[in-house]
């Protein structure tokens, strides 16, 4: 993956989703329309932190996080999510 030109702000970070399931289990194919909204991704670019409460997740890691969580962004043709570090609910 190239180097990302943002640096978010804070406590915030960038996160790479991971692709949605093509397939169930089973093997049925899942259509576009009924595809669920990934709840993990990779953090691709992380913040200072705020004064009294330091980053936990470091670039590289691979989290989960909650389904409605961050704002979508779009930068070189790709989609990043852009949420608060208290939005991550593990790290995998």
């Amino acid at each position: 993956m190239s180097k990302l030109n943002i640096k978010p702000l804070a406590d915030r970070v960038v996160v790479a989703p991971a692709a949605a399931e093509e397939k169930t289990a089973s093997g049925i194919i899942i259509p576009d329309t009924a595809k669920e909204k990934p709840q993990q991704g990779e953090v691709v670019a992380v913040g200072n932190g705020k004064k009294d409460e330091p980053l936990t997740v470091q670039v590289g890691d691979k989290i989960l996080y909650g389904k409605y969580a961050g704002t979508e962004i779009t930068v070189e043709g790709r989609e990043y999510l852009i949420m608060r570090e208290s939005d991550i609910f593990a790290i995998v």
